[in-house]
């Protein structure tokens, strides 16, 4: 195994985990450690863990449909449409995952 391919798993946690986290970081008032703390972090990791997955929900699907497409090309109607529709829903999570994200920070 060469080492990009041990290396894309790793980035591809880091990016997940701790991007969102500095989107989320700000001063702290009090110097202790409560759970008022640790909500940023809570928050930072319902928005990557719901975009992680709504990214690979996307993905497979789209591309079992393109699969689909492919294989039998005149119903590439009767596809394209379900498809679409699990394409909104699978989205629809990834926003619900950020307003959960805004009512842990209190900005909601």
């Amino acid at each position: 195994m060469s080492i990009s391919k041990k290396f894309a798993p790793v980035a591809a946690f880091a990016l997940t985990f701790l991007v969102p986290v500095l989107a989320f970081a700000q001063e702290s008032a009090s110097k202790g450690s409560d759970a008022k703390a640790w909500l940023p972090i809570g928050a930072a990791l319902a928005v990557g863990l719901g975009v992680l997955g709504g990214a690979m929900g996307q993905g497979k699907a789209a591309s079992a449909a393109l699969e689909g497409i492919a294989r039998n090309p005149n119903a590439a109607g009767r596809i394209q449409t379900p498809m679409i529709l699990g394409l909104a829903l699978i989205e629809s999570l990834v926003l619900l995952s950020f307003v959960i994200a805004f009512f842990l920070q209190g900005k909601i």
